[in-house]
């Protein structure tokens, strides 16, 4: 019988690289998100493998006697793999445009945000919407109104 359970050294790994990497990902420099985001990634791999067991024969069938490993776990790894690479290249031309725009990569507030921030203070709304106030209309008298293109007879 294989033993399934983990190796608590390779869980505790795990639990110090998903934590860095969460805690740089709350940073404001784009080359701390990056550095986060690749944190993640190996972390993520490395559950997948502690998750898919202990290592077998490879999945062959027709091949050695004994257990099988499991493909499953082998597939998710590259699949991580590619997808941290694509963020990896996607934060480094983000960093790299900031670098050259601004001279540095600490990402700046949205002006908007701000904007947003200052009305929620006061209790303010930062728009008015149209649809729902001012009209009086009940929602069944301005659907009676509305044409329908479902209607016999309608052009």
């Amino acid at each position: 019988m294989i033993d399934m359970s983990p190796n608590l050294v390779l869980v505790v790994t795990i639990g110090v690289l998903f934590a860095a990497g969460v805690y740089l990902l709350l940073e404001r420099s784009l080359s701390r998100v990056l550095i986060g985001v690749i944190l993640i990634g190996n972390g993520a791999n490395l559950l997948f493998l502690v998750a898919g067991g202990a290592a077998g024969r490879p999945p062959i069938v027709g091949v050695g006697d004994g257990p099988m490993s499991d493909p499953l776990p082998q597939a998710m790894v590259l699949t991580a793999i590619v997808i941290t690479l694509g963020m990896t290249a996607f934060l480094l031309a983000l960093a790299y445009r900031s670098w050259q725009l601004h001279r540095h990569d600490e990402v700046q507030d949205d002006v908007e945000d701000r904007r947003i921030a200052r009305l929620a203070a006061r209790d303010e709304r930062a728009m008015t919407d149209a649809d729902t106030e001012g009209s009086g209309q009940s929602l069944d008298d301005e659907a009676a109104e509305a044409r329908d293109e479902t209607d016999r007879g309608a052009l």
